[in-house]
């Protein structure tokens, strides 16, 4: 059975995207089908972060209000087997998107898809409604920065309305500075009164590719991108013990 994923914060700058991007490359290359939809009009990322810019033409809207069907719109990727981009539009539609539309293309994704993650925008407007309208889970990514954590127990509280199962990424981990705040990743969940679903370290290669457009996965087997396969497998549902930052 598909499962619609949706990634989230209570803030911008947590590492969506990046993780968007690497969990749905870790799905593909442990051999499911995969579609990474970005959900953030106007501020698209996720082409850059996959390496796939000079392959979308179409987006979500084009699929949304009937210009093309999904299958031509989702692009697959050169390199990573199984793996697919649904890209946002460069600039705010004319018409409003509705729910309807977004319920329907999901859908559609769940009959050739076994995951469809979605990189949701920051805030909690319109892009954030439709980015969650049909999505089974949630995953609520922070820093373990306090400002983060709030935003995150914010938007968990909205998303419980209408998602139960959501749970917390911890992203860019750097262990010297929770010790010089005297804090733990237990602190963190505490904060954002979330289950913990993986930990991802301070990785300075997860910039580096992307701006070089290579998926982490293609390019390395240390740091953050074993943190995205961990996260891919406990998704999947296999039991997969927690990364150790240090």
């Amino acid at each position: 059975m598909s499962t619609a994923i949706v990634i989230t914060s209570g803030k911008g700058g947590t590492g969506k995207t990046s993780l968007t991007g690497g969990v749905g490359s870790c799905m593909a290359a442990l051999g499911k089908r995969v579609l990474c939809i970005d959900m953030d009009v106007g501020l698209r990322n996720l082409d850059l972060t996959l390496g796939m810019s000079d392959r979308v033409l179409m987006d979500f809207t084009d699929v949304l209000q009937g210009r093309c069907t999904l299958e031509r719109a989702a692009v697959p990727h050169r390199e990573i087997r199984g793996l697919s981009l649904l890209t946002a539009p460069v600039s705010l539609p004319e018409e409003p998107l509705e729910e309807q539309a977004m319920l329907e293309l999901i859908r559609q994704a769940r009959e050739s898809y076994d995951y469809i993650l979605m990189d949701c925008p920051a805030g909690l407007g319109a892009g954030f409604r439709l980015a969650c309208c049909g999505a089974d889970r949630a995953v609520m990514v922070s820093t373990s920065d306090a400002s983060a954590l709030r935003g995150a127990q914010r938007t968990a509280h909205i998303l419980r309305e209408r998602i139960p199962e959501i749970h917390l990424v911890v992203n860019r981990v750097q262990p010297k500075l929770l010790r010089r705040l005297n804090a733990t990743i237990d602190d963190a969940m505490d904060a954002a009164g979330l289950p913990l679903l993986g930990l991802v370290p301070e990785d300075s290669q997860v910039m580096l590719y992307a701006n070089r457009g290579f998926p982490l996965i293609l390019c390395t087997n240390r740091g953050a991108v074993v943190a995205y396969l961990n996260i891919a497998r406990r998704l999947m549902g296999e039991k997969t013990p927690l990364m150790r930052v240090r």
